[in-house]
C-alpha cells in the first residue's frame, strides 16, 4: 500500500497521537510487511479480512476471535489478529471474507516463527467496513472506542480498488479443490455447503456437503458373483437418509459423504445444514467403489459467509452449469452419452436420479443417463429364470447423484435385450453394459462402464405402504451393441 505511506517516524509515535478532542490527522497506519518488523510495539492496520475463525473461551474468562487479514504489501498467507473481550458482543462480526477492518493500537507479536497481533480490550479498538464494491465510508460495526481519522475513506478506497483488481481472483485459486477434481489419498481443502449431518452408531459424524461439481467417475473392482448375498451398496453411511433430508438435497452434482472420528468445535453450530464451510487438510479414499471423504485430526472447519467471494463463485459456476448442460448431465457423460442404448422416448425431460427419489408420487417415469454398477445375475446364462424363461435382473446404478437397484423384468427385458439372442450375444451385451474388457467376462475385473440413457419407472409393492415399497424398473430401453 505504497500510497498509503507516510514519512517514517518512531515507533512510540505509531500507536497514534491522540488529543483532547480525539486523534490527529498524523494517525499513521502501517503495511502489513512492515507491520512484521514492529514486534511488540502498538501499530495501527488497514486490512482485508481473509478468514473469520469462530469465537471461543480462552483459558482465561475472556472470549478469543481470530481473524485473517491482508493488503497489497502481504496478501499470503495472512496476517492472524487475536480479539479478546469478556462477552462475544465486544468481539468484531465480520459479515462476510473481503470485508475490511482498521485496527488501531493492537500489538505486534511473534511466536514458533509465526506471525500475529493482539487488541487488546483495554486500548485497541477497531471499526468493520464493507468491501468490494461498496461505497459508503461508514463502518457497520466500531467498537466504543473506536475514532475514525481524516484519512481513512482514501484507505477505504485504496483497498476496495485492489479487493476488485486482485483479491478476489486470488482468493479463488488458494489451495482448494472441487469436488470434480479430487483424488485418492490426496490432502486439499473444500469449499463446499454442509446439506446434512448426522451421527453414526459408533460415534462418528457424518457431513454431507456439496458444492455443485460431480465427483469423478470410479472403475468398479466389487465382485460381481457376490451380488447375490451382498449387494452393491447404495450409499457409504450406515443409514439410509429420510425423504425428508433427500427433498433438501439439490438434484444436481455429488453429496459427498466426509466422516471424523474427531470431534470438531464447529460441528454442534452445522446442525440443520445450510451452513457453507471451508474444511481444511481433508482426504478422500474410496469404500465399496464409493467416493468418502475424512476429517483427519490436522483438519479445520471455517464456517463462510453465504456472501463469501468463494461462495458466491461456487454458486455462479453451478448456476452457469444448470444454463448451459440443462438439468445437470452428468459431467462425464459430455459431448455424449454412450450409443449402446436406445429409448422409446427420445425427446423425453432428462431427470437426474436424485429428480426421480425426491418426485412427490410414490410413482414416477424419466429418461436419466446413469452407469450400471452391478448386476445380479450377470452372466448370460443366469439372466432367465429357468422355471418360466422370463428376465429377472436387478442392476445397480448411479449417477453423479446417487445410486438406485432397479430391475430388468419379463417384456422390459424382451425390450432390452432385442428379444432371446444366444448366451454368447447376451454375454457380450452385459460386458458392454459393465465395463468388462476382456471378452471372456471376469467377476473380479476392474470395469469401466459407459454413462447409457436409460428410461425408469418407479412402482409400489403394497398399496397401503407406497414408499416404504417403491421399486423401480427399467422399460421403454434396448441394447443396440
Amino acid at each position: 500500500m505504497e500510497s498509503g505511506r507516510s514519512p517514517a517516524r518512531k515507533a512510540s509515535d505509531l500507536e497514534g497521537e491522540m488529543g483532547p478532542r480525539g486523534p490527529s490527522t498524523a494517525y499513521f497506519y502501517l503495511p502489513l510487511a512492515d507491520a512484521l518488523k514492529m514486534i511488540n510495539v502498538k501499530v495501527n492496520l488497514f486490512a482485508a479480512v481473509s478468514e473469520i475463525r469462530e469465537p471461543k473461551r480462552s483459558r482465561g474468562t475472556d472470549y478469543v476471535l481470530t481473524l485473517k487479514i491482508r493488503d497489497q504489501s502481504y496478501s499470503a498467507p495472512g496476517l492472524s489478529v487475536n480479539f479478546f473481550a469478556e462477552s462475544t458482543t465486544k468481539l468484531p462480526h465480520v459479515r462476510s471474507t473481503g470485508d475490511i477492518i482498521s485496527l488501531h493500537r493492537v500489538v505486534m507479536k511473534i511466536h514458533n516463527g509465526e506471525f500475529y497481533c493482539v487488541c487488546n480490550k483495554k486500548f485497541s479498538s477497531f471499526a468493520l467496513f464493507e468491501g468490494k464494491t461498496a461505497e459508503s465510508f461508514r463502518p457497520y460495526q466500531a467498537s466504543t472506542e473506536y475514532k475514525a481519522t481524516d484519512h481513512d475513506n482514501e484507505f477505504l478506497s485504496q483497498l476496495r480498488t485492489w479487493l476488485l483488481n486482485y483479491l478476489h481472483g486470488a482468493v479463488l485459486n488458494e489451495y482448494s479443490l472441487q469436488l470434480n477434481r479430487i483424488k485418492i489419498g490426496h490432502v486439499f481443502d473444500l469449499i463446499c455447503k454442509v446439506l446434512h449431518l448426522c451421527e453414526t452408531s459408533n460415534g462418528e459424524w457424518v457431513l454431507f456437503v456439496w458444492d455443485g461439481t460431480d465427483t469423478p467417475p470410479v472403475s468398479f473392482t466389487m465382485d460381481l458373483d457376490n451380488e447375490g448375498k451382498t449387494p452393491s451398496p447404495l450409499h457409504v453411511e450406515e443409514f439410509s437418509l429420510s425423504r425428508e433430508v433427500l427433498h433438501a438435497f439439490p438434484r444436481g452434482g455429488t453429496v459427498l459423504r466426509i466422516f471424523a472420528d474427531k470431534y470438531f468445535k464447529e460441528i454442534p453450530q452445522l446442525q440443520g445444514g445450510g451452513h457453507w464451510v471451508k474444511l481444511c487438510n481433508i482426504i478422500c479414499e474410496l469404500r465399496s467403489d464409493m467416493w468418502k471423504g475424512v476429517l483427519q485430526p490436522s483438519s479445520k472447519i471455517h464456517l463462510l459467509s453465504d456472501q463469501d467471494d468463494t461462495v458466491l463463485h461456487r454458486l455462479k459456476m453451478y448456476n452457469d452449469r444448470i444454463t448451459s448442460n440443462p438439468k445437470c448431465q452428468p459431467f462425464m457423460s459430455f459431448p455424449q452419452p454412450s450409443d449402446i442404448t436406445d429409448t422409446d422416448f427420445r425427446h423425453a425431460a432428462f431427470a437426474t436420479l436424485m429428480d426421480s427419489l425426491t418426485y412427490p408420487e410414490a410413482t414416477h417415469r424419466c429418461k436419466c443417463i446413469v452407469r450400471v454398477v452391478a448386476a445380479y445375475p450377470w452372466r448370460a446364462e443366469d439372466l432367465r429364470s429357468p422355471i418360466d424363461g422370463h428376465y429377472r435382473i436387478r442392476l445397480t446404478l448411479e449417477d453423479p447423484t446417487t445410486r438406485i437397484h432397479a430391475y430388468v423384468y419379463r417384456e422390459d427385458g424382451e425390450k432390452f435385450f432385442g428379444g432371446y439372442p444366444t448366451n454368447n450375444v447376451l454375454a457380450s451385451k452385459m460386458n458392454m453394459l459393465l465395463g468388462i474388457t476382456d471378452g471372456a467376462g471376469q467377476a473380479c475385473a476392474t470395469r469401466d462402464p459407459p454413462w447409457v440413457w436409460c428410461c425408469l419407472k418407479s412402482y409400489y409393492l403394497d398399496k397401503s405402504n407406497p414408499w416404504g415399497t417403491r421399486r423401480y424398473r427399467i422399460f421403454g430401453t434396448k441394447l443396440t451393441g
